[in-house]
């Protein structure tokens, strides 16, 4: 028997190591806990919403269900999700996640869903739920999300062992709202877990994840972990504990194959445009949950430095980007591969230095004056341009000098001009200015992977 094995006299058996936390959701015998069944003719309420959704599914119904999800997910471009949870300025994160997802998915009245949707996340969980007020944001949320005619009685049945809808397009409304729903305070607990890591998104996946428990029943007899497993028993799943032996690269909030989470990269774009704004994604996660590695790294927490100390920091680091590139009229025109595995050039590296000051100095312009940043469109370190394989000429050099110098005394203006309270309690969406200041002091990375070329004369 597993050592993480806990059995109760009430049936219960809790496993939290990795191993036997990854066999267990993918056992299919296993199966999330069931929604209670409703009768014919009942209203659509939480009840009726949990009888009809992918969530609380297994079997046929459930592939059916998740089917649905995956269409409406299809539809959403991330980088959208992204621009547009990085605007606005709601101060609860639920309602502005769900917010953007109404909006992505063209539904008519994106603030009214977002409210109606939190009401319903507060019942949709609970076993039994008795919530007159989610009950009625329900029936209101059938319109809004597309049924044609809305949709005030209910359609699952007792006799259905699925717990189906006998109408294909209620159906698909009732799924259309547990996406919304589950999204809500899952994605908001992943926000502020963030905020409150000193890593940040991957290391509240890793160390503090959104979703700590996970639960299911055993439809038959199985084992785990070398435990049996008799049917009827509930099995918790501890995925806080697991999560610290998992590999890198594996959040098991986001559940495990075969259920995994269908919105997973939805969900952390929506989180990575609150916490950091439209541009440049930060403390992005690995590959196989969506998100691509940044250009610059994270620094860690800043020093805080005086105004005068920190206003200097960027003519610094140009200062030393312009020494590098003294040397870089030697360039033989054969592309450098960085230590990251990245291929540069000496017009690829100015051209990413000016981009990342031009990047940010817009941001701060529009959350000061209360606008939405402009949509990331960059194709930054990514792509290598033909113009970045042109020579690098003495020309080139004094272009490089008057551009870089200008922004350099753009930034150490604006930052000296700003308050220590707005550096610190900026406003808008995403990092706070001090922290952009020592982010983008760190751009010498584009010219350091090219490197001195020769002794700069």
């Amino acid at each position: 028997m597993s050592e993480t094995t806990v059995v109760s006299g009430s049936g219960t058996m809790t496993f939290s190591h990795y191993d036997d936390v990854t066999a267990a959701l993918a056992d299919p015998a296993l199966v999330p806990l069931p929604a209670a069944p409703v009768a014919p003719g009942a209203p659509a309420g939480v009840a009726w919403l949990r009888a009809t959704v992918a969530r609380f599914s297994s079997g046929e119904a459930h592939a059916r269900r998740r089917a649905l999800v995956l269409a409406d997910l299809a539809r959403l471009d991330p980088a959208a999700l992204r621009v547009a949870a990085a605007g606005g300025f709601e101060t609860d994160v639920r309602l502005r996640v769900v917010r953007v997802l109404a909006w992505a998915l063209g539904l008519a009245d994106p603030e009214a869903v977002a409210r109606d949707v939190a009401t319903v996340a507060r019942s949709y969980f609970a076993d039994a739920p008795e919530d007159p007020e989610a009950d009625a944001a329900v029936a209101r949320l059938l319109p809004a999300v597309g049924l044609a005619g809305g949709a005030v009685e209910g359609d699952g049945a007792a006799g259905d062992p699925d717990g189906g809808a006998a109408d294909p397009a209620r159906e698909t409304a009732a799924n259309r709202i547990g996406l919304l729903v589950q999204a809500c305070d899952a994605t908001a607990a992943l926000v502020e877990r963030a905020r409150g890591h000193r890593d940040g998104l991957v290391g509240a996946l890793r160390e503090d994840p959104p979703v700590r428990v996970m639960r299911r029943l055993a439809s038959r007899a199985t084992e785990v972990g070398g435990a049996a497993v008799p049917a009827g028993t509930q099995v918790v799943l501890d995925i806080a504990a697991a999560q610290t032996e998992a590999p890198d690269g594996v959040a098991l909030g986001f559940g495990a194959p075969p259920r995994i989470c269908p919105g997973r990269s939805h969900a952390l774009v929506l989180a990575e445009g609150i916490l950091f704004g439209a541009s440049d994604p930060a403390d992005p996660y690995v590959a196989d949950v969506g998100a691509a590695d940044p250009d610059v790294a994270e620094s860690g927490p800043e020093e805080v430095l005086g105004k005068a100390e920190l206003a200097s920091l960027v003519p610094e680091m140009v200062d030393h980007v312009l020494t590098v590139a003294a040397s870089w009229t030697a360039w033989d025109g054969r592309p450098i591969v960085n230590e990251d595995g990245r291929t540069y050039a000496p017009h690829k590296a100015v051209r990413r230095v000016s981009d990342h000051l031009l990047d940010h100095l817009a941001e701060l312009d529009a959350r000061m004056a209360g606008e939405p940043t402009e949509p990331d469109h960059w194709h930054a370190s990514h792509t290598t341009t033909p113009a970045d394989l042109a020579p690098f000429t003495a020309a080139d050099l004094d272009e490089a000098r008057s551009r870089l110098t200008r922004l350099a005394g753009i930034w150490s203006r604006r930052v000296a001009a700003l308050p220590e309270a707005v550096l610190d309690h900026s406003p808008g969406t995403g990092w706070s200015f001090r922290r952009i200041v020592h982010h983008v002091a760190g751009s010498g990375y584009y010219a350091d992977s090219v490197g001195c070329l020769r002794r700069p004369e």
